[in-house]
């Protein structure tokens, strides 16, 4: 299986900004659509941004023109750059991956094959 391990995470102040890394297992990795959640105590895991093997990407509408995500094949690995960070952005941040052919859809829809254990991102003054 799949193993993923993020970092990157920290405590920035609102107005900041973050790169969240999501490092794989091998460079079968580079098949995969990549994505990313988050989940705040209390709340449901949240879709954030996805990126296909070509590049597509996706993104909630919540972090739209705010976080960008991008990927490096010969690391087999997918960032997430958090801008113009603000405090309800708080929260993990965990990668995700699926095969799934339909791979953005499947990552909005839950279909996926691998998770890691989360990095967690605070903005606070």
């Amino acid at each position: 299986q799949l193993q993923l391990v993020e970092s990157g995470g920290g405590l920035v102040q609102p107005g900041g900004s973050l790169t969240l890394s999501c490092a794989a297992s091998g460079n079968i990795f580079n098949i995969y659509t990549g994505g990313w959640y988050r989940q705040a105590p209390g709340q449901q895991r949240e879709f954030v941004a996805g990126i296909t093997s070509g590049g597509s990407t996706d993104y909630a509408d919540s972090v739209k023109g705010r976080f960008t995500t991008s990927r490096d094949s010969a690391k087999s690995t997918v960032y997430l750059h958090l801008d113009n960070l603000k405090p309800e952005d708080s929260a993990v941040y965990f990668c995700t991956a699926t095969r799934q052919l339909d791979g953005l859809c499947a990552i909005r829809e839950l279909r996926t094959d691998s998770w890691g254990q989360g990095t967690q991102v605070t903005v606070s003054s």
